[in-house]
């Protein structure tokens, strides 16, 4: 059997297995109300920067057991679309498994290929499965980097996927992982964040790209994102809801180089 073990424990979160639920402990919030979510945008930066917000937008969800989870392919290795078809991943809380079952029809899709190099190194994902464990310990996922930013295709894939999702015969949640703007003034970010959210909040893939495009706005996860609008025409997706948007600002006192970060739902 195939282990992804956890390349970026003691960089991006806590090595330790009692470090780390300490953490979890401390910003999850388990008494919040939940709400049946179809899936989520959550931020992938080290814990320090984003874990608060990303732990907000995982305690307003039930979570169910299979997961499919989206993100950015920062490495640049593998496929374009790259599923890690089989196998466990390791994280310091135990293995998360991949369902199988789901993986093998996913992979049928056009674009989807079975693809374990694209996940090497790759944090995008990784980061989210603490979440997950702590607050759905017998989660299963499939893993899914994206490494185009080219519309046809995205949108072709995410029809595909959504197509799948939704005769599947089981709830699955999709995990969007992704940052928003990097590396501007607070200000600007602020206001090209703001801009990011507005269009993704409309549900409208045409509107959220034009946005992006036309205000230059470097949100890494731009690629998932776009997938999973497209997916949702086929999951009656009918509203988005922003649960938190901050910036590493707050944590690093650095007003002139930042990173945006938001948790979003989509019912």
């Amino acid at each position: 059997m195939t282990t992804r073990p956890p390349y970026v424990a003691g960089q991006f979160y806590p090595a330790q297995k009692e470090k780390l639920l300490r953490f979890l402990t401390g910003f999850l919030d388990v008494q919040t109300p939940k709400i049946h979510a179809k899936a989520i945008m959550v931020p992938h930066a080290g814990y320090v920067y984003s874990g608060a917000t990303a732990a907000k937008t995982y305690a307003r969800i039930e979570i169910p057991r299979t997961v499919l989870l989206i993100g950015p392919n920062h490495t640049g290795l593998g496929q374009p679309f790259a599923l890690m078809a089989r196998g466990v991943w390791q994280t310091p809380l135990g293995q998360v498994p991949i369902h199988e079952e789901l993986a093998s029809c996913l992979v049928s899709c056009p674009l989807l290929e079975a693809d374990e190099e694209a996940h090497q190194y790759e944090h995008a994902l990784e980061v989210q499965l603490p979440f997950l464990q702590y607050l759905r310990p017998d989660v299963r996922i499939v893993p899914l980097t994206v490494g185009t930013h080219e519309l046809g295709q995205l949108k072709e894939a995410g029809h595909a996927v959504g197509k799948v999702l939704a005769q599947f015969g089981e709830p699955v949640l999709i995990v969007i992982s992704s940052d928003m703007n990097h590396y501007e003034d607070e200000d600007t970010t602020q206001k090209k964040d703001q801009t990011a959210l507005s269009a993704l909040l409309k549900l409208d893939g045409a509107e959220f790209a034009s946005a992006i495009k036309k205000h230059g706005i470097s949100m890494c996860g731009f690629a998932p994102a776009y997938m999973a609008l497209s997916a949702f025409k086929f999951l009656d997706v009918k509203r988005a809801e922003v649960v938190e948007h901050t910036t590493s600002a707050k944590v690093s006192g650095d007003y002139d180089r930042v990173v945006g970060y938001a948790g979003v739902l989509f019912e």
